[in-house]
C-alpha cells in the first residue's frame, strides 16, 4: 500500500534505496506508530531521509501521498479506535459565516490586546471552549486557537486559518527555500540578468585573442596578450520572508531564489519573518538558536550591495509601527526603524512582493511598507522583476 509513497519520493529526487524502504515497512508492521499522523511522518522521515537538505522534498512527497489522511470520518474509525482528544476538540470548532465574522469586534488596539491578555492569564483558572472572553478554543475570544477574532493572539494552533493573529504565542519551525528547485521557466533568469554588471579586474590571466592578433601584426612576431578575467561585479544582499502567510508563495520564491543563486556570484542571503527586526537567520531550520544580529549584517555589507527584500508584506500594522508588535517575539524597536536603517545602509534597495499588485491597496501593512520604501515595491511577475532590476541599476 506504500508503493505510491515510495514512487513519489523517487520522483521528488530523494535518493531513497530499497533497503531504506523495507526498513520503513518493517517499522510500520511491528506497530511503532498507530493512528498517529505526526508519529507516522517522523517515522517515515527518519527511515528514508539521510540528508537534511532533502527534508523539503520529503515533505512535498509526503503531502502528495497522504493528502487527506487526517480527514478520516468519525464513523470510519469510531468503533475501531479511541479518538485522540485533539481530534474531538477540532470537531467542536465553530465555522462562522462572513456576516457573523463582521459582527465580532476587536478589542481596540495593540496595547489593549496585550493588557487584556495579561489580565486573562492572571484570572483564568480552567480550560474554556467556544466562548468570547477567556483563553480557549473554537470561540470568538481574541486569545486561543481554532476560533475567529479580527485581532487576536494565537495560542496552541499549528498554523494560520484566517491570518488575523496580531501575535503568535507558539514557536513555529520553518524550512529553508530549496535552491536546487527546477525552474519552470528561464525567464526569471533573463529578468535578473539586467542587474549583472561585468567588470575586468584582478591578474591578467585570460588570453586576449584580439589584442594578440593586433600586437603580432604590429611587431612582426607572435606577441601573446593577456587581460584580467571578466567577472560579475554586482553584489546582492537578499532578505527572504519565510513562514506564515508566505506559505502559499513558497514555490515561486524558491524559483526566484534558485535563479538568483545561479546568476549572482556575490550573493548573500538571510531569512526574516514578516518584518525586519533585531535578528535574522542564515538557516531557517535553526532560526531560534542561531540568529545573526541585524546590526552585524548592517556593519558587514557595504553600501555597494544591492539590497532586495522578498515578502508579501502582509502582517498586522503593529508589527511595523510598534515596539513589541512583532508576531513571534517582543521587539524593543519597531520594524519600521530597522527597515529605515537598511534603506540608509543600502541605497540601492527594492521590495519584491508575491501578492498580486491589484490586492496591495486592500492591505494596510502593504501600503505602509510601500511608503517606507518610497514605492520601490514590485510584484513577483516577469514584468515586475524586469522593472525592479531597472530600478536597481539606475
Amino acid at each position: 500500500m506504500f508503493l505510491p509513497f515510495f514512487d513519489n519520493l523517487r520522483k521528488a529526487g530523494l535518493p531513497v534505496s530499497l533497503r531504506e524502504y523495507l526498513t520503513f515497512l518493517e517499522a510500520v508492521s511491528v506497530g511503532l506508530v498507530t493512528y498517529d499522523v505526526e508519529g507516522f511522518y517522523y517515522l517515515a522521515r527518519s527511515a528514508m531521509v539521510k540528508d537534511e537538505r532533502h527534508v523539503d522534498r520529503f515533505d512535498r512527497a509526503f503531502a502528495a501521498s497522504f493528502e487527506g489522511l487526517e480527514a478520516l470520518s468519525a464513523g470510519d474509525v469510531l468503533n475501531a479506535v479511541d479518538l485522540p482528544g485533539d481530534w474531538l476538540e477540532k470537531l467542536a470548532e465553530r465555522h462562522l459565516s462572513p456576516e457573523e465574522m463582521a459582527e465580532i469586534e476587536a478589542l481596540g488596539g495593540f496595547e489593549a490586546l496585550m493588557e487584556t491578555l495579561k489580565k486573562r492569564l492572571h484570572e483564568q483558572q480552567a480550560r474554556h471552549q467556544g466562548g468570547n472572553k477567556w483563553i480557549g478554543t473554537a470561540g470568538t475570544s481574541p486569545f486561543g486557537a481554532y476560533g475567529y477574532n479580527p485581532e487576536g493572539v494565537r495560542i496552541g494552533q499549528d498554523k494560520s486559518r484566517h491570518q488575523r493573529a496580531v501575535k503568535v504565542w507558539d514557536r513555529r519551525e520553518f524550512r529553508n527555500f530549496d535552491d536546487n528547485v527546477e525552474l519552470g521557466t528561464r525567464n526569471i533568469k533573463v529578468a535578473l540578468k539586467r542587474l549583472r554588471k561585468w567588470a575586468r579586474d584582478g591578474a591578467a590571466e585570460e588570453l586576449d585573442l584580439d589584442g594578440t592578433i593586433r600586437a603580432t601584426a604590429e611587431h612582426g612576431y607572435l606577441d601573446v596578450q593577456t587581460r584580467p578575467e571578466r567577472r560579475n561585479a554586482v553584489k546582492v544582499l537578499l532578505f527572504l520572508d519565510a513562514g506564515g502567510s508566505m506559505d502559499p508563495h513558497v514555490k515561486v520564491v524558491e524559483e526566484l531564489f534558485s535563479a538568483a543563486r545561479a546568476e549572482f556570484k556575490h550573493l548573500e542571503y538571510y531569512y526574516f519573518h514578516n518584518c525586519l527586526y533585531e535578528g535574522v537567520w542564515r538557516d531557517n531550520a535553526r532560526r531560534w538558536d542561531a540568529r545573526t544580529p541585524t546590526w552585524e549584517v548592517l556593519r558587514t555589507y557595504g553600501s555597494d550591495y544591492k539590497c532586495i527584500f522578498v515578502g508579501d508584506a502582509s502582517m498586522s500594522p503593529y508589527e511595523i509601527a510598534y515596539p513589541g508588535g512583532a508576531n513571534e517575539h517582543w521587539n524593543a524597536e519597531a520594524g519600521e526603524v530597522w527597515l529605515e536603517r537598511a534603506r540608509a545602509q543600502w541605497p540601492d534597495h527594492l521590495w519584491i512582493n508575491p501578492v498580486p499588485r491589484a490586492q496591495w491597496d486592500h492591505t494596510q501593512s502593504i501600503r505602509m511598507i510601500r511608503e517606507i520604501f518610497d514605492d520601490r515595491m514590485v510584484p513577483m511577475t516577469l514584468a515586475g522583476l524586469d522593472q525592479g532590476m531597472r530600478e536597481l541599476v539606475r
